[in-house]
């Protein structure tokens, strides 16, 4: 709930106080009930265990799905506590799968309950989700779970959970590290990979897109430059320094706002006429992600602000390959509009050099 007004994450109170003042709004619940929403016309073919309240009945009655609640008690503020003593309950019941959603601070309190001893999969609802436990968006989780609920029994395999240190994160620097594994369901589709980390060699690279896009860009156009190093170096070789995890402004070759929130985005988008407004991707190396996966401050208003034809995508080949020819992903949280946004894009990987590459909902 932290990323549309752009804190990069809500682990600690201060943090969620903050987050709440800014009029961030949970993304959990409404990501959860569209996975349930799947399974209603099977409900009659399998039983939902869930916690009570907010952390789950409240959304399954929502949905008119029957369930059972955990006997656990919360109150108006949940914590990792919670989260691992409803996990230790339901592997407890023995249950054929356990479905959470959440970001990597999630996985990392579901292994911390259950290790690698429990079917699970999480349905997405972080800011910038390194780990590789969760499904692509909450629709591909809803077709997984049906296909289980169906009766397909895909072999199982050990997905890495990577902790972050989001202190760390907020200042502008990332910190990773393995954190455990959990098992999840061997499918064909719809699980999200692992992230990729930029090689030193890709400095080059990043350099020689950040030449040539400084030489193509409108002075009087607004540039909405989304987090990433090969962005970042778009900045530093105009001379500017940007913010590698947060949202930049652009006009005329200056940074005229740094780190914005959804609604700064919204401001000046609003002060910008005649559609001379672009947004500046990278998509996420090894998972693909072009939005909903650490720039979520381009929230579904935002992107429909500026032309499909203004959203301006670079990758360095490192990057490219690292997708390994899978689609640029993407989950603005508007299933509409990531449907709209498919398609192909013009990828700028160097100077001078384009590559054009799908995208796909």
């Amino acid at each position: 709930m932290g990323g549309p007004v752009g804190l990069k994450g809500t682990d600690g109170e201060h943090i969620l106080k903050l987050a709440l003042s800014r009029g961030a709004t949970a993304q959990a619940p409404e990501r959860a009930s569209h996975v349930l929403n799947h399974l209603k016309n099977v409900q009659h073919k399998f039983s939902l265990l869930t916690c009570p309240g907010k952390m789950g009945g409240e959304i399954a009655q929502s949905c008119g799905l029957e369930f059972e609640t955990l006997p656990l008690e919360i109150g108006e503020v949940t914590s990792p506590d919670h989260t691992r003593l409803a996990a230790t309950l339901m592997m407890g019941r023995s249950v054929d799968l356990l479905l959470f959603a959440g970001g990597d601070g999630t996985a990392r309190d579901i292994v911390s309950a259950v290790g690698e001893n429990q079917l699970c999969l999480g349905v997405p609802a972080g800011v910038k989700i390194h780990s590789s436990v969760y499904a692509v968006s909450p629709s591909h989780a809803g077709e997984i779970v049906l296909n289980l609920i169906e009766g397909s029994r895909p072999r199982s395999f050990l997905a890495e959970v990577m902790d972050i240190d989001e202190e760390a994160f907020r200042a502008d620097q990332l910190k990773t590290r393995l954190f455990g594994y959990l098992k999840l369901p061997r499918v064909e589709k719809g699980l999200q990979a692992l992230k990729a980390g930029s090689s030193a060699t890709e400095k080059v690279n990043q350099q020689a897109i950040a030449a040539f896009f400084a030489e193509e860009m409108d002075p009087e156009m607004l540039y909405l430059v989304g987090p990433g190093s090969t962005t970042r170096e778009l900045l530093q070789w105009l001379g500017q320094e940007g913010t590698l995890l947060g949202v930049d402004a652009v006009k005329n070759g200056s940074i005229i706002n740094r780190d914005l929130n959804e609604n700064d985005c919204l401001t000046l988008l609003d002060r910008t006429e005649n559609n001379k407004a672009a947004i500046v991707v990278t998509p996420i190396g090894g998972q693909g992600f072009i939005f909903g996966r650490g720039n979520q401050q381009f929230s579904p208003e935002v992107i429909r602000r500026v032309s499909r034809d203004h959203i301006l995508v670079v990758a360095t080949p490192g990057k490219m390959h690292s997708l390994q020819s899978r689609a640029f992903q993407l989950d603005t949280g508007d299933p509409d509009l990531d449907h709209a946004l498919s398609g192909i894009y013009r990828v700028l990987t160097g100077y001078r050099e384009i590559a054009f590459y799908r995208a796909e909902n």
